[in-house]
């Protein structure tokens, strides 16, 4: 029993780990809950029998200040396609003449709700739009955000976008990968390396000169949002100052500015990478104060050797570097029926030349080789060699034993000096004005559909037009998902270990009806007891031999029970003669009798009336018969009464033998 409900508890634990796992995998999909959608959503009637959720798309309209928004729900309205070419590279290769297309989604499509849409494969693609007012980095955070749905998955490809710089010649339909941008955000995926951009480009304050500064990879696997075919909100977001409220007893609030320059990176509301632009960027924004002295050279007597060999050592005498790792083994013998004369290998005699062979192009012919049939009865043919051992006295070349280098010096650097560009920008945010949004891309999949772009500085402007946009779509891609046992299948593609804990939950609920349902071993005196009466022929001797038995039996009974009945009847015969002496002596001390009188008359009556007892109990056919006729509970009262405490083997004999 405590093995059945080991198996029960075991049971329990895989099955919660396997929903506990579950969980978290839907956490981390989706976070943080969409909120706050606008009363038509609110108000999208669903429809319980169908798999689809049906809402009234209606286009989303930012609720405060934003420097930039796209639906496409009208079109290409103010997009500019380039006409220009990609430098450093052939002229039929190099042009942007990749297709756009503004359409539907393919899979959980809304009506009226439209997105832009790379067509082409192996082409280069370069669309831009200027913002409604240009961006410029003071005190305000920096909020992008728009949506990618990898329709077809992505094989090599990008969906980032670039916020292109601000200058007085900036022309989109030049706009090409030499474009000047202030900063490129978004995914990116070529083989198994999947990448989350975000890079700024710095300018040097003392040279004038602009520098790439990446920001380090996210920790979270990116694999799925890129494989799923799902609509995914990215969004970046930049902060030069942190408002942090204090408020102090008797005073009043008071708002603080806090130098900050952060930055985080959010996957559909939940943040995947988040750092400082002072320490979390490659190469970092300010240099290090000091570089190693370009002119420094290592000494020629510099010495880096930790251990070198031991100087006084000298090879023993007895080493002989010239003795090899093997030799023959002098106690191996030719094993019996060795075929010395007979090679491994035979010409083929059923082998014939081919028709077409010419000897003169192709060369003499010859029957290909095979195996010898003799050798493969005999323990081997052909010359017999003696096989190698390890040389015993095999020691190898004479090396000196390391020891400690006395002049070990350590290892050599050049020396440190002061950076001659060095500067600190305390404050990175402070970036290049922002007046135009730009895709150039290149990409083996087709299909890739952007949407729903907003650029502005409130968070919660941001979130209520993703909430009118992207909220949508994660609805309807909610109720269209597949069933129950469609999703634990994917999953166990992409974590083939679930594979195992499917397989134990499935099993167990088998193993554990096997063990409490399933009939345990019965014992030996069980199975005889239940076993039924099989109807059988008995012969004419079988049955006089279990006659024969049976009378046997009785006689046996009838002695023990005689021998029984004796020895009760004895037992009672000597308490009633001690019950009557006692009974005498106290009548005596009581009234002394004479001797002629009372006490021998009692004494002769007592000694005959126990003599004509014992004659009448003095068993007889007809009496032993009468006695054996009495009922069964008075028998067993008698028998107990006499017998005391020992065993009732005989009384249970008795009952058993008269049923």
């Amino acid at each position: 029993m405590h093995f059945q409900w080991d198996w029960l508890w075991l049971g329990v634990l895989v099955i919660s780990s396997v929903t506990l796992g579950m969980e978290n995998e839907e956490n981390l999909d989706a976070d943080v809950e969409v909120e706050n959608f606008d009363k038509q959503s609110q108000e999208a009637d669903v429809d319980r029998d169908k798999s689809s959720l049906e809402v009234v798309y209606q286009t989303p309209k930012p609720t405060g200040e934003v420097y930039f928004t796209e639906t496409f729900d009208e079109g290409l309205s103010g997009w500019v396609l380039s006409v220009t070419l990609k430098d450093d590279m052939d002229d039929n290769i190099a042009k942007y003449d990749g297709r756009w297309e503004v359409e539907e989604l393919k899979e959980n499509a809304m009506p009226g709700d439209r997105g832009l849409v790379l067509k082409s494969v192996a082409k280069y693609h370069a669309i831009s739009a200027m913002l409604a007012k240009a961006f410029v980095f003071d005190d305000k955070p920096l909020i992008v955000q728009y949506e990618v749905n990898f329709q077809k998955g992505i094989d090599c490809g990008g969906a980032y976008i670039k916020l292109l710089s601000s200058s007085n010649d900036l022309n989109l339909e030049y706009f090409f990968d030499k474009t000047p941008y202030t900063i490129m955000f978004g995914p990116d995926k070529c083989g198994e390396d999947y990448k989350l951009h975000f890079i700024f480009r710095h300018k040097n304050p003392k040279t004038g000169e602009y520098d790439e500064k990446h920001a380090e990879r996210p920790d979270v696997d990116l694999k799925k949002f890129y494989l799923d075919k799902k609509t995914h909100l990215y969004t970046l977001g930049i902060v030069k100052f942190l408002k942090v409220e204090f408020q102090f007893l008797y005073w009043r609030d008071e708002k603080l500015l806090k130098p900050d320059d952060t930055f985080e990176i959010l996957i559909d509301q939940t943040v995947v990478s988040k750092g400082s632009l002072l320490e979390n960027m490659i190469p970092p924004v300010n240099p290090s104060k000091e570089i190693e002295d370009p002119t420094d050279k290592k000494p020629d007597d510099w010495d880096e050797r930790p251990k070198i060999p031991d100087p006084n050592a000298v090879k023993p005498d007895d080493w002989d570097e010239d003795e090899p790792a093997k030799i023959e083994d002098p106690d191996a013998v030719k094993p019996e029926g060795w075929l010395d004369g007979e090679p491994q290998y035979v010409p083929d005699p059923n082998a014939k030349k081919p028709k077409d062979w010419d000897e003169e192009m192709d060369g003499e012919w010859e029957a290909p080789q095979i195996r010898n049939a003799k050798c493969e009865a005999a323990p081997g043919c052909g010359e017999w060699v003696r096989p190698m051992k390890n040389n015993p006295k095999y020691k190898g070349k004479w090396r000196a034993p390391m020891i400690d280098n006395p002049n070990y010096q350590g290892i050599w650097s050049p020396r440190k000096i002061p950076n001659p560009d060095y500067f600190e920008d305390l404050h990175p945010f402070k970036m290049t004005a922002v007046s135009a949004i730009g895709l150039e891309l290149w990409s083996m999949t087709s299909d890739i559909y952007f949407d729903n772009f907003i650029i502005c500085s409130e968070k919660e402007v941001a979130d209520r037009w993703a909430a009118d946009s992207w909220g949508l779509k994660k609805l309807v891609a909610s109720a269209n998902e597949p069933g129950m046992f469609s999703q634990l299948v994917t999953a166990a593609e992409e974590h083939p270990w679930l594979w195992v804990l499917y397989i134990l939950t499935l099993a167990l609920p088998v193993g554990l009806s096997v063990l409490f349902c399933w009939p345990g071993k019965k014992s030996d005196e069980y199975i005889d007891f239940k076993k039924p009466d099989v109807s059988k022929q008995i012969t004419k001797g079988e049955l006089k031999e279990e006659i024969e038995e049976f009378e046997d039996d009785e006689l046996e009974e009838e002695k023990e029970n005689e021998d029984t009945d004796e020895d009760e009847r004895r037992e009672m015969e000597e308490t009633r003669k001690e019950l009557k002496k006692d009974n005498t002596k106290k009548m005596g001390r009581e009234a002394p009798l004479s001797e002629g009188e009372g006490g021998e008359d009692i004494y002769d009556d007592e000694e005959n009336e126990v003599p004509g007892e014992e004659e009448n109990e003095v068993p007889d056919g007809s009496q032993e018969g009468d006695r054996s006729n009495k009922s069964d509970s008075e028998d067993e009262e008698k028998e107990a009464e006499g017998m005391g405490d020992r065993p009732l083997k005989s009384v249970r004999k008795r009952r058993v033998r008269k049923d």
